[in-house]
């Protein structure tokens, strides 16, 4: 908390007052906070052809329950991951190149983009010395924005707007998030945390998951179990409609005029906002609090009484917030939790992290009646992928400060396919209307104030 002297203290107070708009006002005239409808139904504010993440049905006005399903380019997302754990292969890439090109890739199709990225992975010479290592940041989202947005001063036609240019700095960002991440991270263990720092070079041959496992380990070793479980978590991250907040973020910059490394910049620094992207960390942090404060993990009672202290704002951080449950879109499921949750749990089976797997579970299970005791809600309520996607991440071995980079790295292939569309659509400013409140002030002369 920074201090405040006298004077800056009532600046302060007097900011406050004015910027303050009684929420009353927001009802009078009908204006729908956060884009949203009374319901919890999104505003409709536009068309796609990218993603449909669909979680209940409109009947006859009424908003009604549904089971969860996210659809890339007309592909249920089950469907894709089912495939590709079948053939024992990697997906990340071809999910990349279905959400920007909009079809499936033949073998030959996807061989020749996979080299394509691998083209692109290295940082242009002298970027990490002199962007990342001698700016160091705390937070890696931090970095990994201003890297992006650095990224423009050394492409020779930064404002090439084309296809053909749009495509090459999507894939040439996709490609080099790895490296831009694992490097903010060392400098950041070195710099802020006293600890050593090591910075392995890239190899060609890896894939994305292979290469983040990669380089972010000291010796450099991965198991591929460990390899396709965490392609499959950049699968699910890769996508996820228009209208969520880093999306809509990029399609609102794309319809300014702007550049792409503005645009995906803009996008990461969306997604750092903890409203957003950093709930996966949030379940980790209660997860925690409540393996402390439980002694009885196996213990519905237990686990429900201390579930019943969370929701009363009496433990963990006092927000009155289940993380990990609930969703603005979905209601029954999210295929995210599902599919994550199935696949996670055959490589937890018999080691440490069982044990937490499955009380996740339990307050998967016991949360919509205890929230419902509590509250007298009968809202359907279900776990989304971030109740178990930190506990993925800290079974790789992959540290917090990682966990919402991680989504970015993986949520660029949704962005680019966004902003291209919305160049080759859009062709208008996004611009909402505000009301404006304030009552006209007749002006008084400095001296007379």
């Amino acid at each position: 908390m920074v201090n405040l002297n006298d004077d800056i203290r009532t600046i302060c107070d007097k900011t406050v007052k004015n910027n303050t708009i009684p929420q009353e006002l927001f009802s009078k005239f009908g204006v729908k906070r956060g884009l949203r409808n009374e319901d919890g139904t999104g505003v409709m504010a536009g068309i796609t052809n990218i993603c449909n993440v669909h979680g209940y049905v409109i009947n006859e006005g009424e908003k009604q329950s549904a089971e969860g399903e996210l659809i890339y380019r007309g592909y249920n997302i089950n469907d894709i991951v089912e495939d590709v754990v079948a053939g024992n292969r990697y997906g990340y890439e071809e999910v990349v190149y279905l959400l920007i090109f909009g079809e499936l890739p033949t073998s030959e199709e996807l061989k020749g983009f996979c080299d394509y990225i691998a083209s692109k992975r290295e940082l242009p010479k002298d970027f990490a010395e002199d962007m990342i290592f001698k700016a160091p940041s705390p937070n890696i989202m931090n970095k990994m924005s201003r890297s992006v947005l650095a990224l423009y001063s050394y492409d020779e036609y930064p404002e090439d707007s084309s296809i053909e240019s749009e495509i090459d700095k999507a894939v040439s960002v996709i490609a080099r998030l790895p490296a831009i991440m694992v490097n903010a991270y060392m400098v950041k263990r070195r710099i802020y945390d006293k600890q050593s720092m090591f910075v392995h070079p890239i190899r060609l041959e890896e894939n994305t998951a292979q290469t983040i496992l990669s380089t972010l380990r000291p010796d450099r070793n991965y198991t591929e179990e460990e390899a396709h479980l965490l392609d499959l978590m950049l699968m699910l991250h890769a996508e996820h409609g228009g209208g969520n907040n880093s999306t809509f973020t990029s399609r609102v910059l794309t319809s300014a005029g702007t550049d792409a490394y503005s645009t995906y910049a803009s996008a990461i620094c969306s997604l750092k906002g903890h409203r957003h992207g950093g709930a996966n960390i949030k379940v980790m942090q209660m997860l925690e609090n409540i393996e402390e404060n439980v002694s009885d993990w196996e213990s519905d009672d237990e686990v429900a009484s201390y579930l019943e202290k969370i929701i009363r704002r009496e433990a963990n951080d006092y927000s009155g917030l289940i993380y990990g449950m609930g969703h603005a879109v979905y209601t029954l499921s999210d295929p995210r939790a599902k599919i994550l949750k199935a696949n996670a749990m055959r490589l937890a089976k018999g080691s440490e992290i069982e044990e937490e797997f499955m009380l996740l579970d339990r307050i998967e299970r016991l949360t919509p009646e205890v929230f419902s005791k509590v509250k007298g809600s009968t809202k359907a309520m279900c776990a989304n992928v971030d109740m178990y996607s930190g506990l993925v991440y800290k079974m790789l071995g992959i540290p917090g400060e990682l966990y919402t980079p991680l989504f970015a790295l993986a949520r660029v292939a949704g962005w680019s396919a966004h902003r291209i569309e919305e160049m080759l659509t859009g062709k208008r400013i996004i611009r909402p209307a505000y009301k404006a409140v304030s009552k006209r002030k007749v002006y008084v002369p400095i001296e007379k104030r």
